[in-house]
């Protein structure tokens, strides 16, 4: 792969691969066709898991123990061309050289073969397939009708693309696995005759048809599969296995979609189409500078991002509205140079209006066609559409178009980079201008984006997001509160939060991957070289340490012993007539090398062996190496030491280097955080400072949002808005304000973002999550800063007691560091009850708590 996998993705990537080998086994063994979805939500990078899984089909997958399939062949399936053709581009660019151009063919016209070929993903469309097509031309019509009543081909045609699939599915040697991407799509009941013929193509290709027999493995990829996973379920013989489900709130903690959503609408009745434009233009020319500035302090080589307007006007504008529009950016922003406007209308020629001329370009292009800053739009653009780095949205659209603008603004919530901006909320959002709304129709759009309301009965209405994801209505951007002294933020500098641990972590990939960034970064030069030596070491002493078991191993891996039996048909009995045995040949030693990589690592296993080769005159020594590498392998605990002594190695270069990785970039900073959350179990990661905080100023009856002072972040009169505490957690933060020697306090980010405290616990699943504390206090003086985390956490939540026990097991690991770590609730009666986590006995409590009401009704609490 070219990229690396987020956590999520290679977790989503897994389960994939253990489906479509129980498919596999499935079909090919049982005669059982399958089917199954994976589901994400708009810019989780589906394309970029569907990638790792072709490449792993392709090639194996080590991390999961997955084995090529020699025989696999890939149908990639849309509705859309285009789509297939974006698709195709995205796959190239997300796993490289892997999956080469040769390996990705598009099913033209004029295709024409016997099966398709292993190790290729063909894309079709259901255009292809449609009746007048030339690719089924000669093919039957109707189900009913046989294959040898067919009429000839007009273009003497020897196969048909129904041919092709027939016989792909019946070679046992080949296993078609059919990719139905927006898998939704044909798969409602069709209103109409169009929509008819395309659901008849995508279900007669699914469940078999002209007797072709059905796709046997099919994999459907979309952020709304209920439609796809219906069809499948009433699918007559064929297997349907669990959806791949990727949670929307670990997509979100990522960073690879923006986090905030800012809807502007008029306070007021009346017309303000253009004068919301233009601001809609400042916002551009705001964020244009703001990103400038950023690349400027983050001293790279790489462009600043230029971020995009997007003016989403009627379906049939008037030339006046476009006129008008058009004057009105110029007038705003008379530096925006001639090319720098362009338009996505389905007419797709240029628009001439008042002496300007807008281009076309196809929507595809759009992100890398940096110069276009103005882009003019009608629907949602086209489906899979998307552009990072469009950063506002100026609808004309009227108030019951609520549906177009959010699949629109569903379009845009990738960050530009790939990863949040550290402690800049503004830089990590998405603003939306809605001059035809009033706050109640922007609270309709605002439910849809939270995923709090469907956006409609088409299938399409995901938007991303989930738990971390904000709208706001009325936002203030906030900055360093200037009356903060410096030894506070001092001590939030040497705040301690915990990454998320990772399924299939392995530390010596761990390792070489932290290697190979302190010798990109210049921090380590020879990192690798170093690394390599320190493993050899370790693997030199396992194999003096095991002589007599690697020795035996060894020759069982040359020598294969086996019995003879015999039946007697009179007796019926079987018994053993004799035993053999046969030396190995270079097949089998190359086998038990393949195990040996899967233990050991591919990388480590061919470089040891490489390592401890002992070349003569006839022989380079390779097959004694991998010999005596296979025969390590096989002995018990090998593994384990090996990963340890990886695991010490590369938390000593983390705590040698930390400081040095803290001052690089942004972009290389969050590499080694991926590096450091390489591990199966929490690991320490530094805060970094927030520099713009925004909160909503506005609540939702129109009134202004509380506020208090001494926060890190302020507005210029030193306040803090506090519009998102409920009332308890208010009274919880006026009580500690009131205490003795308080000096600041800190709302830690809902989300786990790099400006948040974050901790590590299994949810009632037993996965992974982080929470984030509400509370973080500064008390004492500027010689002794005491810190103090307080997270008031509702006890009716299902999370209660796995959040509880995850917050114990950090005070385990760091409560020296803090002065106080407590957990209050509200009870029935209104008191607050408090943890307080720092004691031991409350610990084990939590530990042992069946139920978090009974447990702050215990001794183990106290009142607050």
């Amino acid at each position: 792969m070219q990229f690396t996998l987020k956590d999520y993705q290679n977790d989503a990537v897994g389960e994939v691969l253990r489906n479509l080998a129980d498919a596999r086994d499935d079909f090919h063994r049982r005669g059982r066709p399958v089917a199954f979805s994976l589901t994400a939500t708009t810019g989780a990078g589906k394309t970029v898991m569907a990638a790792a899984v072709i490449e792993s089909l392709f090639y194996g997958n080590d991390d999961f123990d997955f084995e090529v399939d020699p025989g696999a062949v890939l149908l990639w399936f849309t509705d859309d061309p285009s789509l297939n053709e974006q698709t195709r581009f995205r796959l190239m660019d997300a796993a490289g050289d892997r999956i080469a151009h040769s390996r990705l063919m598009v099913v033209e016209n004029t295709f024409n073969q016997e099966k398709f070929e292993p190790g290729k993903v063909y894309f079709l469309n259901s255009q292809k397939l449609s009746r007048n097509s030339l690719l089924v031309k000669g093919a039957p019509d109707d189900i009913q009708t046989p294959l040898l009543e067919r009429t000839a081909s007009p273009d003497l045609r020897i196969f048909t693309m129904w041919d092709t699939i027939r016989n792909t599915i019946e070679d046992d040697q080949l296993t078609l696995y059919l990719i139905l991407d927006e898998a939704h799509r044909g798969m409602k009941a069709p209103s109409s005759r169009d929509r008819a013929e395309k659901s008849t193509i995508v279900r007669r290709l699914i469940n078999g048809a002209n007797g072709v027999p059905p796709v046997p493995i099919v994999w459907g990829i979309s952020a709304t599969v209920e439609r796809f996973n219906t069809a499948m379920a009433e699918a007559e013989g064929r297997l349907s296995y669990p959806s791949v489900v990727v949670d929307p709130a670990r997509v979100q903690e990522s960073g690879l979609l923006k986090d905030d959503i800012r809807l502007d609408f008029p306070a007021e009745a009346g017309t303000f189409d253009l004068v919301l434009l233009a601001r809609a233009t400042r916002k551009l020319k705001e964020s244009t500078q703001m990103w400038r500035e950023y690349a400027e302090a983050q001293d790279t080589k790489a462009d600043p991002v230029a971020p995009l307007l997007v003016v989403q006007v009627p379906n049939t504008p008037t030339r006046e509205l476009l006129l008008s529009a058009f004057t009105t950016i110029r007038d705003e922003w008379p530096d925006l140079p001639p090319d720098a406007m362009a338009h996505v209308f389905g007419e797709r020629t240029p628009i001439e209006v008042g002496g300007t001329v807008i281009p076309y370009v196809s929507p595809e292009k759009v992100q890398d066609r940096s110069h276009i800053r103005v882009l003019f739009a009608k629907d949602a653009i086209s489906t899979g559409w998307d552009c990072p780095r469009a950063e506002v949205l100026m609808s004309f659209r009227p108030a019951k178009d609520e549906t177009h603008i959010t699949q629109l603004l569903g379009r845009m919530v990738r960050t530009p980079l790939a990863r949040r901006i550290p402690g800049h909320d503004q830089l990590n959002s998405v603003e939306c201008v809605l001059p035809h709304f009033n706050r109640k129709t922007a609270t309709a759009v605002a439910e849809v984006l939270l995923g709090q309301k469907a956006e409609g009965n088409d299938g399409s209405g995901d938007t991303g997001g989930g738990e971390g994801r904000r709208v706001l209505f009325k936002p203030v951007d906030m900055n360093v509160n200037t009356t903060i002294a410096q030894a506070i933020w001092d001590a939030f500098d040497a705040l301690p939060s915990q990454t998320l641990p990772r399924k299939a972590a392995k530390p010596t990939k761990r390792l070489t991957a932290l290697a190979q960034a302190l010798s990109r970064d210049g921090l380590r030069p020879n990192a690798r070289k170093d690394a390599y030596e320190e493993l050899f070491a370790v693997l030199d002493g396992l194999v003096a340490r095991y002589k007599q078991q690697v020795e035996e191993a060894t020759s069982g891996i040359l020598e294969v012993e086996g019995e003879t039996i015999a039946a007697g048909v009179n007796t019926k009995k079987v018994k053993v007539v004799g035993k053999f045995s046969e030396v190995a040949d270079d097949r089998a030693v190359e086998a038990a090398f393949k195990n040996a990589a899967r233990v050991l690592s591919p990388d480590i296993a061919r470089k040891y062996a490489d390592y401890i080769a002992v070349p003569d005159d006839d022989d380079d020594g390779l097959f004694d190496a991998h010999l005596k590498v296979a025969a390590l392998a096989q002995i018990e605990g090998v593994q384990a030491e090996l990963d340890r002594e990886a695991d010490a190695l590369a938390q000593k270069w983390l705590t040698k280097y930390r400081v040095a990785i803290k001052g690089l970039s942004d972009e290389r900073r969050t590499v080694y955080d991926d590096i450091i959350a390489m591990s199966a179990k929490p690991q320490h990661i530094d805060i970094l400072r927030p520099k713009i905080r925004t909160e909503e100023t506005e609540q939702a009856d129109g009134s202004r949002v509380p506020t208090k002072p001494r926060h890190l972040m302020s507005d210029e009169n030193g306040e803090f808005p506090i519009g998102s505490l409920n009332h308890w957690e208010t009274k919880v933060l006026e009580s500690e304000m009131g205490q003795p020697g308080f000096r600041a306090w800190y709302r830690n980010p809902g989300r786990p973002s790099e400006d948040s405290l974050a901790i590590a616990y299994k949810d009632v699943k037993d996965n992974w999550r982080r929470m984030c504390p509400d509370f973080i206090f500064f008390s004492g003086s500027d010689d002794d800063i005491k810190v103090s985390i307080v997270d008031p956490h509702g006890f009716h939540l299902r999370d209660a007691l796995p959040k509880l026990r995850g917050l114990a097991n950090f005070t385990e690991e760091y409560g020296t560091e803090f002065h106080r770590i407590e957990a209050v609730a509200e009870m029935e009666d209104k008191t607050l009850r408090v943890l307080d986590l720092k004691i031991d006995s409350v610990r084990q409590a939590i530990r042992d708590a069946k139920d978090a009401e009974l447990l702050y009704l215990s001794t183990a609490a106290t009142n607050y």
